[in-house]
């Protein structure tokens, strides 16, 4: 019998937490001794976050980073923690990576694509490619493609993707996906979210079959080193800090909150059966509405053929497919 696969309602379901919500209060009561979860970027900010509650929920948490010296330190004194080597900017560095995971004969439970830059100066890698979208798509992309056996080796492996509020800024910009001549810093960043959300979108309709489902998720305004690129004058302009680099906006997150969502979808029972939605504050998120900034999810990163499309272009880009 042919498999069907159903889109999960792009609708809130009521789960009780919310904005506030820390990562300890949504892994309460949720044991995951014997799981093994790969976060990238588990040492700073959210990440760092992140990792720590998996930990004390009893899972063994695998970190790529591309400055492992500086990861071991911030991970010192935690237990039940790997850092390898991974620069996602570069395919061969994570197919090298992707290659001793494998080696290790480890399936992998949890993946939360964490890591990611924002808004930084123009920058190339590779053949040319617009550093935002390499680094937080095309190599989380190639990196999950690599390491399709380990996640299916498992008894259902959830993949989270962290996208943002940040592709309210930008759809995917098909033809000039790179930004070549152009640089917009924000678009460019907007764009690599709205890339986030789409591969969680085509990756649960080719993962649902094999138990593995996928999910977006706006963890929220948090400071972390991710603004490391944004001058402070800035920052102060959009009203994030203010002079003496204090945070000044009362819809900013603090790292445990902002952790919180994306350990939301890649643990909680509610989301058993469902995947490839962007979810927000501990919940599904809405469909955006109009006139309304930064609430809920735009109808173009959770479309079903425009997910579709970016696949098929990142697998021509990349060499990588799911095997």
């Amino acid at each position: 019998m042919e498999h069907s696969y159903v889109k999960t309602a792009q609708h809130n379901i009521n789960s009780g937490f919310g904005h506030d919500s820390t990562a300890s209060e949504v892994l309460q009561g949720i044991d995951l001794t014997g799981k093994t979860a790969l976060v990238t970027g588990g040492y700073s900010g959210l990440g760092l976050e992140t990792t720590r509650a998996l930990v004390q929920a009893g899972a063994f948490v695998i970190v790529p980073a591309r400055r492992p010296d500086v990861a071991n330190e911030a991970l010192q004194g935690l237990e039940h923690v790997e850092v390898d080597e991974l620069d996602l900017s570069d395919l061969d560095s994570v197919r090298a990576f992707a290659g001793r995971l494998l080696e290790s004969g480890r399936s992998i439970d949890i993946a939360i694509l964490n890591a990611g830059v924002m808004a930084c100066p123009e920058t190339r890698v590779g053949p040319g490619w617009e550093l935002q979208f390499a680094t937080n798509h095309l190599g989380h992309f190639t990196l999950i493609n690599l390491i399709w056996s380990a996640l299916t080796a498992g008894e259902g492996a959830r993949v989270v993707a962290t996208s943002s509020a940040g592709h309210h800024i930008s759809p995917i910009r098909w033809d000039n996906i790179n930004f070549e001549g152009n640089y917009q810093k924000f678009e460019a960043y907007g764009q690599a979210k709205t890339a986030n959300a789409l591969f969680a979108v085509e990756l649960d309709r080719r993962g649902s079959e094999q138990g593995v489902r996928a999910f977006s998720v706006h963890p929220g305004g948090i400071l972390t080193p991710l603004q490391r690129h944004l001058p402070k004058e800035e920052m102060v302009a959009l009203k994030w800090i203010d002079e003496d680099g204090n945070g000044v906006n009362s819809a900013f997150k603090t790292p445990e909150q902002g952790a919180a969502t994306q350990l939301w979808a890649a643990t909680s029972p509610q989301l058993e059966g469902k995947g490839g939605v962007y979810c927000e504050d501990c919940d599904i998120a809405e469909p955006a509405i109009e006139g309304v900034p930064s609430v809920g999810v735009k109808e173009y990163a959770v479309d079903s053929d425009q997910a579709k499309r970016l696949w098929d272009l990142s697998v021509t880009l990349t060499g990588a497919s799911l095997s």
